[in-house]
C-alpha cells in the first residue's frame, strides 16, 4: 500500500477536523421526551383501601403490596386526598409483620424482619396493619410476636368481607 504524501496527509486530517467540528452535535444533545397526554384524570376525594396481603409478592427485593401502599399514600398526601388504608396480612404473607426475634426463629435467619422499616413508615402515615388470628394460630404466634402497632383481627377473610361492605376498595397484588 502506498505511503501518502505529507501534503495530503495534512490535507486529509483538516478536512476530517474541520467536518467533525462542524458537524451538529447529535450524540451529546439528547432528543426531547415526548410528551405523554392524560386522557383519563383521576382525582379522588376520599379513598378507603384494603390490601388482601396472603401471599409473598415482590419486585425484586420490595414487597410490592407494601411498596404499592407507601406509594398510595404519598400520592393521596400530594393530591389532598382523605384516605383509609388497611393491610390484612394472612397465610404466606404473616410472617412478615413478626418482629426480629420471630422472623429469625420462622424463616431460619439472623438478619431480622427486613419489612419493619416499611411496616413501621406505613403506620407512622396512618396506615393500618393487621395479622390474621387464623394464621396466627397455624403458626404459633402471640401478639408479642408482631411488630408494634400491628393489629389482630378475628379472620382475614371476615374482616376482608367487612371493610368491603363498609365501602372500601379491595387491592390484592
Amino acid at each position: 500500500m502506498k505511503q501518502m504524501s505529507h501534503f495530503a496527509r495534512k490535507l486529509f486530517l483538516s478536512t476530517l477536523m474541520a467536518t467533525a467540528i462542524s458537524m451538529p452535535a447529535i450524540a451529546t444533545q439528547a432528543a426531547p421526551a415526548p410528551q405523554i397526554r392524560i386522557d383519563v384524570p383521576v382525582a379522588l376525594k376520599q379513598a378507603k383501601v384494603v390490601f388482601n396481603l396472603d401471599h409473598a409478592a415482590f419486585s425484586g427485593d420490595t414487597p410490592i403490596g407494601l411498596k404499592h401502599m407507601t406509594l398510595m399514600l404519598e400520592r393521596f398526601k400530594q393530591a389532598g386526598t382523605e384516605s383509609s388504608l388497611v393491610a390484612v396480612f394472612h397465610g404466606d404473607a404473616g410472617y412478615m409483620l413478626l418482629n426480629d426475634e420471630a422472623y429469625n426463629a420462622a424463616r431460619k435467619t439472623r438478619t431480622g424482619n427486613p419489612y419493619k422499616g416499611m411496616v413501621e413508615d406505613l403506620i407512622k402515615q396512618g396506615a393500618q396493619i393487621e395479622e390474621c388470628v387464623v394464621t396466627m394460630k397455624a403458626n404459633m404466634w402471640v401478639n408479642e410476636n408482631l411488630l408494634p402497632g400491628v393489629k389482630v383481627n378475628s379472620g382475614a377473610l371476615g374482616r376482608i368481607v367487612q371493610l368491603v361492605q363498609e365501602g372500601y376498595v379491595m387491592i390484592q397484588p
